[in-house]
């Protein structure tokens, strides 16, 4: 069971790392979408996501305080699904189920991140460089 857990955390740190890559690459593109949500400071905001979504991914994967990551992103994937995909503001369909997979998207992964983050601050966290920042026991 240690290895799946750790093939989890690296099938989790491969979306999150990756869109990471994506927001310091492409930040203009989304910065303009940013904009477009009314966001002010768009450019900078996408390249303070990108930044923590590397830093999460990475601290998940490699267990360097992965329970912090873990839960650094779940935050950030929620707050990023209600300011940036809020479907429900949308009046075209296209758009509105476009953002509704986008939302779904973040909220699926803000989930998995918040159960990464209970078993990455409890005692069994296999194949991690560091212990649990916040321990429960």
């Amino acid at each position: 069971m240690d290895e799946v857990f750790l093939i989890s955390r690296f099938l989790f740190a491969y979306l999150v790392i990756g869109s990471g890559i994506g927001h310091l690459t492409a930040t203009g593109a989304m910065a303009g979408y940013a904009e477009s949500r009314g966001l002010s400071n768009a450019k900078v905001l996408v390249q303070v996501s990108g930044v923590a979504l590397l830093a999460g991914g990475v601290s998940v994967l490699l267990g360097i305080w992965g329970d912090i990551g873990a839960l650094g992103l779940a935050i950030l994937l929620l707050v990023t699904a209600v300011l940036m995909h809020a479907f429900w503001k949308e009046s075209d369909a296209q758009a509105k189920q476009m953002e509704m997979v986008a939302f779904n998207k973040n909220v699926a992964l803000a989930g998995g991140a918040l159960a990464l983050f209970v078993l990455l601050s409890t005692d069994f966290a296999p194949y991690t460089l560091t212990g649990a920042l916040i321990n429960w026991r």
